[in-house]
């Protein structure tokens, strides 16, 4: 092999791996990154906790709600109240509500996010309809919980002193039937 066909191999193999390694990247690039934003509340992204632990302390804040679908999502969605007053630390209960107008049997999957997106680090979710696929029948209605409080912590974070609101969105979407599939074992 003459060193031109060797120069010509090396350089075929280094452009083929540099394609496939991007590749690659493209397609952890969304899971790495939704890790990223959940470890670092980055985005907006709330934080997720087993249990209520914090105590609340005399920082008021207020909590807006919105509730959204993607365009292909058939369903009606809306928060059951626009906003709660707490105290920082205090545990907070909210409801949404969804229903499917349509003849068919639909499931969902909701994702969410605070704003502003520096406070989404200090807003904990207990529990949420977001940590599961929401399956509704035709002309089904749900109405779904949201326990939630912002952490104390939040006092000790100088850039979020003036944050006397946040608020709450969550976005639903139709599951694909490659989704839908796995989660109904089918």
């Amino acid at each position: 092999m003459t060193a031109a066909a060797k120069k010509n191999n090396r350089l075929a193999t280094i452009v083929v791996s540099v394609v496939l390694g991007m590749v690659g990247l493209a397609y952890a690039s969304v899971p790495l990154y939704d890790l990223f934003c959940k470890v670092t509340g980055y985005g907006g992204t709330t934080q997720r906790t087993a249990m209520f632990d914090a105590q609340a302390i005399d920082r008021d804040m207020r909590v807006r709600f919105a509730a959204n679908v993607h365009r292909d999502m058939p369903w009606d969605f809306k928060p059951q109240q626009g906003t709660q007053q707490l105290k920082v630390g205090e545990q907070g209960l909210a409801y949404f509500e969804a229903h499917n107008p349509t003849n068919q049997t639909i499931v969902g999957t909701a994702t969410y996010n605070v704003a502003p997106h520096k406070a989404g680090l200090y807003f904990a979710k207990v529990e949420c309809f977001c940590f599961t696929e929401q399956v509704l029948k035709p002309g089904e209605t749900v109405v779904m919980p949201v326990v939630y409080f912002i952490d104390p912590l939040i006092e000790e974070d100088r850039n979020l002193n003036e944050v006397t609101e946040v608020t709450l969105s969550y976005t639903f979407f139709v599951m694909d039937d490659e989704d839908v599939n796995t989660v109904t074992g089918r």
